[in-house]
């Protein structure tokens, strides 16, 4: 019996277990309950970290509904930096060229990094075209030794040929006409003698008046005979001795003429042949001295333009002249680096810089900046940058020339700067610069005379006081800050030009030239005062960005209304007759001079300054074509000078 009642247990199911049908749904159940619950515990705790810390970005929110963001103006240090990076490189490199007329091929070079000795084989390059050159030449130089050889024999022929007129052929010629004369002379006397003895025999009887005649044609022959053996003596002396002897020299000097010529087309051919020859042993380099190998590739090129010439490696062309490989000094080390063009006109010679290699710091100064900008791809075409050596000082060690080295350039410092957000300065007005200050009756518009940046504050020097809230985001709050219109005011068009004609006496102090005066606030480098480009993604980019270059000191702290602006246009009198000529003015203020000449009389005295200040302060010239700004318009443009 007990045995059937457990058998009859175990047949009855367990309704207390959930079944095999009910399983997964519960599970998936539970899991996304879990996963409910998890998400509202994550937002609960990030509403908190958020309402609990208003200031972690480094901004508070205003009283009112408007989402304001204020930065409350204060003085602090402002450093000045331009940021690159770039690769490290050696100082000084022994550079090992490819010495192949014409260029070649790698048959085979040495691990890039490797430590070789001198004299050490290191590149080995194709000999191929340079022996089949080589044995041509080969060819044309001992043809052209066989030309000068024959030259050679040319010219001593030429030389004995004189000699042997001169001295022999002549002497035997002239002894020939002298026996000539002799044996005439002979013949003459022997003629007249026989003559002689005709007419005595004729006059005895003897012999006939025909031996007489016979006689007598016998001498007249015989002194013909002298005559001619004398006149071929005379012309063999005074002609035909020199006639031969310019003939002989003519071909002597001929044959001298083409000796040289055919030691200069053989020196030609053995300095083509050595110079083969010297190539052949070019395509076996050795290294000139212990060193690490470092492959000479461009390693600065752009990301997407193709480099100029094939990396070094097996199978690669290499031209004539281009270098190889580099055994680097590793105790002097530096860093190219690429300066954006806004920038370049900061850097300077001798400026200090901080070195970040792999987490360590290196101090260094600029070494040079280049004057041309590098080449750039088609991709890039817009983009100038400019090369900028930075050495590391002392013997650092453990750095490798491709290294990757962030380096900050310390351009220029203020200890004690009065300073806003890069993003709370809008730019209007043909560079003019304003910001917002939050009071009580609303935004109040500040004209800003602007002094330093660096991409996040900026200096100013006038508009704002210590302790002013400024808006961080005007043109997200105040319609003002996006109205083009409003700004099209008519301000004191002699405010624009009283900077540059009053020199600023405000200095500053740089890290690099040991606390000298930076000159004044208008006139001085403009590669220290003015604001730089901000980095990509900054809160002022834009137009409400910060000052372009050279334009960081322009504007001033006057308002619209032109007070004491006019004024200060007297102080261009230079006479002191209390009237202002046009060639007294600077030169950009003569368009505006025909404005200020209401009378048409060529000058402009005080009376006329008062009346167009009332006049522009009056507002009756708002929205007319006599804007004050008009004198600055370009050629062409509507309502600009012609």
């Amino acid at each position: 019996m007990a045995t059937d009642h457990r058998v009859e247990a175990a047949d009855v199911p367990d309704v207390s277990k959930p079944s095999a049908t009910r399983g997964p749904a519960a599970s998936l159940l539970r899991g996304l309950w879990k996963i409910v619950v998890f998400l509202v515990v994550l937002g609960g705790l990030l509403w908190g970290g958020f309402v609990a810390f208003p200031d972690l970005l480094s901004f508070r929110e205003s009283e009112d509904s408007r989402g304001d963001l204020t930065y409350e103006v204060h003085r602090t240090g402002l450093q000045v930096t331009v940021v690159a990076e770039g690769n490290v490189e050696s100082g000084s490199n022994v550079e090992v060229k490819c010495r192949v007329a014409g260029g070649s091929t790698i048959l085979w070079i040495v691990e890039d990094g490797k430590e070789v000795e001198e004299e050490e084989e290191i590149v080995r390059l194709d000999t191929s075209a340079i022996e089949d050159k080589l044995n041509s030449q080969r060819i044309v130089y001992e043809k052209a030794l066989a030309s000068h050889i024959q030259a050679e024999q040319d010219l001593e022929a030429a030389k004995i040929g004189v000699q042997e007129y001169e001295e022999g052929t002549f002497v035997e010629q002239l002894k020939q006409m002298e026996a000539d004369i002799q044996i005439a002379m002979e013949n003459l006397r022997s003629a007249e003698s026989q003559l002689q003895y005709s007419r005595r025999m004729v006059r005895k009887g003897f012999a006939s008046s025909l031996q007489r005649e016979a006689d007598e044609f016998a001498v007249e022959r015989g002194k013909l005979d002298l005559d001619v053996a004398t006149t071929r003596k005379n012309v063999l002396v005074e002609f035909t001795k020199r006639k031969m002897l310019k003939d002989l020299e003519a071909k002597s000097a001929a044959a001298a003429a083409n000796l040289r010529a055919q030691g200069a087309g053989l020196k030609l051919e053995k300095d083509r042949l050595d110079r083969l020859q010297a190539q052949l042993k070019n395509c076996r380099i050795v290294a000139p001295k212990k060193g690490m190998v470092v492959y000479a590739n461009n390693r600065g090129g752009s990301r997407f333009g193709s480099s100029q010439t094939a990396d070094i490696e097996e199978g690669s062309m290499v031209r004539e002249s281009q270098a190889l490989v580099q055994l680097p000094d590793l105790t002097r080390m530096q860093v190219k680096v690429t300066i954006h063009e806004s920038h370049v006109d900061k850097i300077e010679e001798g400026m200090p810089a901080r070195v970040v290699i792999q987490d360590q710091e290196y101090d260094g100064d600029v070494k040079s900046v280049a004057k041309q900008p590098e080449r750039t791809s088609w991709f890039s075409a817009n983009v100038k940058e400019y090369a900028t050596v930075v050495s590391i000082h002392g013997a650092p060690r453990g750095l490798r020339p491709g290294m990757t080295a962030a380096v900050t350039i310390f351009v220029d410092r203020s200890d004690d700067a009065l300073t806003v957000p890069v993003s709370a300065v809008v730019e209007k007005s043909r560079g003019k610069f304003f910001c917002w200050v939050k009071t009580p009756g609303g935004p109040e518009r500040r004209l800003l005379k602007l002094g330093l940046t660096n991409d996040k504050l900026i200096e100013v020097i006038d508009g704002v006081k210590d302790g002013d809230e400024v808006l961080r985001n005007p043109r997200a709050v105040v319609d003002d800050a996006r109205d083009e219109a409003a700004f099209e005011e008519q301000t004191d068009p002699s405010a624009r030009f009283e900077t540059a004609a009053r020199p600023d006496s405000a200095s500053r102090r740089s890290p690099t030239d040991g606390g000298k005066s930076r000159g004044d606030a208008e006139a001085g480098d403009s590669s220290a005062r003015a604001a730089g480009p901000q980095s990509e993604g900054s809160p002022g980019e834009g137009r409400g960005g910060p000052p372009r270059s050279g334009e960081g000191r322009r504007g001033s702290s006057r308002s619209g209304s032109g007070r004491g602006g006019f004024s200060n246009m007297m102080q261009f009198d230079k006479d002191g007759d209390g009237k202002l000529k046009r060639d007294e003015l600077p030169e950009r203020m003569g368009g505006f001079f025909d404005r200020l000449d209401a009378n048409g009389d060529g000058s402009v005295d005080k009376s006329e300054i008062d009346a167009i200040r009332k006049r522009y302060s009056s507002g009756g010239g708002r929205g007319g074509s006599e804007r004050p700004d008009s004198p600055d318009r370009r050629p062409g443009s509507p309502g600009g000078t012609p």
